[in-house]
C-alpha cells in the first residue's frame, strides 16, 4: 500500500513530537510549525479520528527562558533540567491550547512518569483518564513529568512513552515526528549506500541491528529507542511511522501529517492485528484471579457485545483488585468470557443485583461503570 494510505480510516492517532521540531535554542518555539500540526490535527479530527500528542519541548523551551546555560559541551544538572521543565511546561501547554483553540479544539495536558505506567492504579487511572478526555473530544498532550522524575522512575524518552500511550487508548496509529524519514539499512550520513525501508512486518535482530546513535543537542531518543517503540506498539495492535517532521519538498514543511498522508517517506511498522484484536488476545492469556457468576440474561447480553452490569451478577468468587482478569461464567458453570475487573471482589459482592442507580450508596461513591465493559472482554471460540 502507498504509505499515505496507511493513514486512511484511521480511528485513533497518537502524534510523538520531537524537541527539535518545536523550539529553536535562539528564537524559541517554533509558533509557525506549531500552527502546521494544529492544522493537521484538525484535519485529522474532521474525519474521524481521535488525536493524542505526545510532545518534547517543554525543558528546551524553559531552559531559554530562563537562561539557563551550561558550559560548553556539558548538560543541564537535574535541578536545572526540572527548574527549566516547570517553566517551559507552561508556555508549551500555553501555545498548543491556543493553537487548537483556534481551529474549534481544545487541549488537555498529562504528565506521567515511568511509575505511573508500571504501577496497575495510576496506569489504569491515567487509562481512564485518557479515554474520558478523548470522548469529550479534547485532545490530550501528553509529556514526561520532568519536574519531578529522576533517572529511575524516567523513560528519558518520548518515544517510548507514546508507544505506552498508544496501548493505553487503543490507537491505531503512532506517528514519530523526528528528523529522520525512516530506519536505514546503516546511518545514512556516513553511508552513502545507505538505503531506507519502506516497510516492517516483523522486528528481527538483523534490523534491530541497524539502529544508530541519538540525534542532536535537544534530543533524547535516538532510532534505538523509536525501534523500542514499534515493539510496544505493535504488539498493542497499532501500526506505527517514522517520519520526518519537518518534511522535504515537494511538501509544506510546516505539514507533517499532510505530508504522511500524501506519500512523504516514511518506514512504517505493521501491526498484524487491530488494537482490539490484540487486547483481547492479551486478555485471554491472562490468568484469571476470581470468578464473577452471572445469570442467564446478563450471559446473553454479554454476548450480544454489552458490558457487564451489577443487575445479572450472582456471586463474586476469589481475591481479586480492580483490573484483574476474572471468568465470568453462569451460575451453571458454563464460562462465558474472560474479563478484567473494574472492581475489587469486595466491591463487586456489595454490587450484586443492583441497578446501576444504586452504586454508589452502597460502594459509598458514584463508582466507575459497569462491572466489566465490554472493550476488556475475550470471549471463547
Amino acid at each position: 500500500l502507498p504509505g499515505g494510505s496507511r493513514l486512511e480510516g484511521a480511528r485513533r492517532v497518537v502524534v510523538k513530537i520531537g524537541s527539535a521540531l518545536l523550539v529553536d535554542p535562539e528564537a524559541g518555539l517554533k509558533a509557525e510549525w506549531l500552527n502546521g500540526l494544529a492544522d493537521d490535527v484538525a484535519e485529522l479530527r474532521a474525519a474521524g479520528a481521535d488525536v493524542v500528542l505526545v510532545s518534547s519541548g517543554a525543558i528546551a523551551l524553559g531552559r531559554r527562558m530562563l537562561g539557563v546555560s551550561p558550559g560548553a559541551g556539558e548538560a543541564l544538572s537535574l535541578e536545572q533540567a526540572q527548574a527549566a521543565a516547570a517553566v517551559g511546561q507552561v508556555e508549551l501547554a500555553r501555545a498548543y491550547a491556543e493553537a487548537l483553540d483556534a481551529r474549534g479544539g481544545r487541549a488537555g495536558q498529562v504528565l506521567f512518569t515511568l511509575a505511573d505506567t508500571q504501577d496497575r492504579r495510576r496506569y489504569l487511572n491515567a487509562t481512564a483518564t485518557l479515554k474520558t478526555l478523548l470522548a469529550l473530544g479534547v485532545t490530550p498532550i501528553i509529556n514526561e513529568n520532568d519536574t519531578v522524575a529522576t533517572d529511575e522512575i524516567r523513560y528519558g524518552d518520548n518515544d517510548r512513552l507514546a508507544a505506552r500511550a498508544a496501548a493505553m487508548v487503543d490507537a491505531d496509529r503512532l506517528l514519530l515526528l523526528s528528523d529522520v524519514d525512516g530506519l536505514y539499512s546503516a546511518d545514512p550520513r556516513s553511508d552513502p549506500k545507505a538505503r531506507r525501508i519502506e516497510e516492517v512486518s516483523a522486528l528481527t535482530p538483523e534490523l534491530e541491528a541497524m539502529a544508530g546513535g541519538a540525534g542532536g543537542p535537544t534530543a533524547r531518543g535516538g532510532m534505538v529507542t523509536k525501534l523500542q517503540a514499534a515493539k510496544l506498539a505493535m504488539g498493542a495492535g497499532c501500526t506505527m511511522a517514522i517520519a520526518r517532521g519537518a518534511p522535504a519538498p515537494p511538501h509544506d514543511p510546516n505539514r507533517p501529517v499532510r505530508a504522511l498522508r500524501d506519500g512523504a517517506p516514511a518506514t512504517w511498522f505493521l501491526a498484524a492485528k487491530t488494537p482490539q484484536a490484540a487486547r483481547k488476545a492479551w486478555i485471554s492469556g491472562m490468568k484469571p484471579q476470581g470468578r464473577l457468576l452471572v445469570d442467564n440474561g446478563a450471559a446473553a447480553a454479554l454476548r450480544a457485545g454489552r458490558s457487564l452490569l451489577p443487575a445479572g451478577l450472582r456471586a463474586a468468587e476469589g481475591t481479586f483488585d480492580r483490573g484483574d482478569p476474572v471468568l465470568i461464567e453462569t451460575v451453571s458453570g458454563k464460562t462465558v468470557a474472560t474479563a478484567l475487573a473494574a472492581y475489587s471482589a469486595e466491591e463487586a459482592r456489595a454490587m450484586i443485583g443492583l441497578q446501576m442507580s444504586e452504586i454508589g450508596a452502597a460502594l459509598g461513591y458514584p463508582g466507575r461503570g459497569p462491572l466489566a465493559h465490554r472493550d476488556d472482554m475475550a470471549f471463547g471460540e
